[in-house]
């Protein structure tokens, strides 16, 4: 069984939730992590949720988004999640961290604390099915642009925090 580890709003732990139950709407305040590769074209992975997700299943996201476990430094939780979801490893820099709240439905919901790392990746990509149904990577532009066009098929967070990933690399 896993578990998320609940924060308050300046992020310090103050126990753990079995995910789902974390997730149980109103969601409870947990630590997460989102990860945005890039290539050397300025090119941003992004990847498609498994369609069995819980929360926003066939959604378009960040690269990695995930939990840290207990005790676990959020930098070694979002790479070791790189290397299960997406098959590779690389250095990743830390970025920033926001607070969210978002509903999925009247069951599910997110309620994060969230760090946002930022690595260069141009090797070989080995999506896992069981977390991903779909990669690609898209020009950030183009990105912007039909997330402004297509909206609704995009994870909450991830366009939250979109535009200050934009900022930190000088493309907004």
């Amino acid at each position: 069984m896993e578990h998320v580890v609940l924060v308050d709003g300046e992020d310090n732990d103050i126990g753990t939730e079995e995910k789902y139950a974390a997730h149980r709407y109103p969601a409870k305040l947990h630590r997460a992590f989102s990860v945005f590769i890039l290539n050397d074209k300025n090119q941003l992975l992004i990847t498609k949720r498994n369609k069995e997700k819980k929360t926003w299943p066939g959604f378009w996201s960040n690269t990695v988004c995930s939990h840290p476990r207990l005790n676990e430094p959020v930098i070694l939780g979002a790479q070791r999640r790189l290397e299960e979801e997406m098959g590779f490893t690389c250095d990743l820099d830390f970025l920033f961290k926001f607070q969210y709240d978002a509903k999925y439905d009247k069951d599910w919901g997110e309620h994060e604390l969230d760090h946002v790392f930022i690595g260069h990746y141009n090797g070989q990509v080995k999506p896992n099915p069981g977390e991903i149904d779909d990669i690609a990577f898209v020009d950030l532009e183009d990105l912007k642009k039909d997330i402004e066009l297509n909206s609704g098929k995009y994870t909450p967070w991830f366009k939250m925090c979109l535009k200050r990933f934009l900022n930190h690399v000088g493309r907004n």
